[in-house]
């Protein structure tokens, strides 16, 4: 049984569907804001992969201009899109009544403008610092005005959801009355890895007895460090002759200059690269390898991998660097100056050291568990739009289908957690005096 009622417009002025940041989050939000019983309308561009979400309805604008992708920042092309977008949005207004207008980005103002046409509350969603793009003096004064239009849509919003506590702060220096919510980003996929299949990945790269597996998963954009770590793959090889890197990403043409330039240095066999791997299999790939890096060089938001790494509960090198320190400690990470020197002795060292690896991966998967999920994520989302309107918080998801959901997924992450024994577990969830949700909620009072 459905508690809610009110239609959302959610506004996505990116690709839908791309492997990506914004666009994974977009779905997220989308897929959170179904299960708490909200009638969603995703309005968004004509680019991207057709992904379907039970009980969303993805609307998109025309594409005159018959492109096939667009880039991150400022463009022409984006501007074009927007307008396409706020015209859309009017119509979708004029037709449905919608209780909530919530706006990605620069589609917060379109989100304020469209809540005021017909009296819904806005709710803007800021996944970045404008000035994080700096790139020439034309762009810089479109930023600058796009800041300017970003504080405008602050003070005209009910709410303000932030990714990062970095862009709370920033919102809290506007000092308006609009209140700011830290929803944190969470692993990129929701699906779990499968200790089967684990073994298939192992056996499918061990190359000889006693391998340890360093993978690094992402673009080869210079943001990403991909130089740093290339350079330190070398100094790595000379000293850990157990080690064994597995790069995942990147596209043809940049993976077979990497691939010559190891060729040379007699080192194709200590480096593998499997080009992009698909997100429902990934997990698997993460969680069969030992060590996973993270070699940042810059930006102001933590990077998405880390937490698929911690989901995957393995040990993570990273650089030391605030983006990676938004996510990552000493506790659950090994931290090092951004340079190829002490990247490798970052990686040697947890190379040679299993028990810390141990140690890293449980509180990383820890971490996951408990804080970094869906669920924890859909808890948030339903906070904010209760606050915004008005309406006591709870959760929404019907008991006889999203609780018992909700307490199989808590069981399955359980039972795979290396770390945790599992003494004994009696639920009778066919029973009509056993609370799926109340059980559910004691299953993390049961492991020893």
């Amino acid at each position: 049984m459905r508690l809610l009622k009110e239609k959302v417009l959610l506004i996505s002025p990116q690709p839908f569907f791309q492997w990506r940041g914004s666009p994974i989050r977009v779905a997220f939000n989308a897929l959170a804001l179904a299960e708490l019983g909200y009638d969603v309308d995703l309005l968004t561009l004509p680019i991207g992969e057709r992904k379907e979400i039970e009980g969303v309805r993805v609307i998109r604008v025309a594409n005159p201009f018959r492109l096939r992708n667009i880039p991150i920042g400022p463009s022409f092309a984006k501007l074009s899109f927007d307008a396409l977008i706020l015209l859309k949005g009017i119509q979708l207004c004029l037709k449905n009544k919608y209780s909530v207008i919530h706006g990605i980005e620069e589609a917060g103002f379109i989100g304020v403008l469209l809540a005021k046409l017909i009296h819904a509350q806005a709710i803007f969603e800021k996944h970045s610092d404008p000035f994080s793009y700096k790139k020439g003096k034309l762009k810089n004064l479109v930023l600058h005005l796009y800041a300017a239009i970003e504080t405008l849509t602050i003070r005209m919003s009910a709410a303000v959801i932030c990714t990062g506590i970095g862009l709370v702060r920033q919102v809290e220096a506007k000092k308006t009355s609009t209140r700011a919510f830290h929803i944190f980003d969470i692993p990129s996929s929701l699906n779990e890895f499968e200790e089967q299949k684990v073994a298939a990945v192992k056996r499918e790269l061990q190359k000889s007895e006693g391998d340890v597996f360093i993978t690094f998963v992402g673009s080869f954009a210079l943001y990403q460090g991909v130089e740093l770590m290339f350079d330190a793959i070398p100094l790595v090889a000379a000293n850990c002759s157990r080690a064994r890197f597995i790069i995942i990403g990147g596209s043809e043409v940049e993976i077979e200059a990497q691939r010559a330039k190891f060729k040379a240095l007699g080192l194709e066999q200590r480096v593998k690269f499997l080009g992009k791997i698909a997100p429902e299999v990934l997990p698997n790939y993460l969680r069969a390898s030992d060590i996973l890096l993270s070699p940042r060089a810059s930006g102001v938001n933590s990077p998405l991998k880390i937490l698929d790494y911690m989901k995957a509960g393995r040990a993570i090198v990273a650089t030391d660097i605030p983006s990676n320190r938004l996510l990552l400690s000493d506790e659950n990470a090994m931290l090092t100056q951004p340079d190829p020197d002490a990247f490798s002795r970052g990686i040697c060292a947890l190379v040679n050291d299993a028990q810390k690896r141990q140690v890293m991966g449980t509180a990383n998967y820890s971490l996951y568990t408990d804080k970094y999920n869906f669920e924890s994520y859909r808890e948030l989302i339903a906070s904010c739009y209760a606050s915004v309107l008005k309406k006591e918080y709870q959760f929404k998801i019907s008991k006889e289908a999203g609780c018992r959901k909700q307490l199989l997924s808590r069981l399955n992450r359980v039972m795979r957690a290396g770390s945790v024994r599992v003494q004994s577990v009696l639920i009778f969830i066919g029973g009509a005096s056993v609370d799926p949700c109340a059980v559910s909620m004691t299953v993390g009072c049961i492991m020893v």
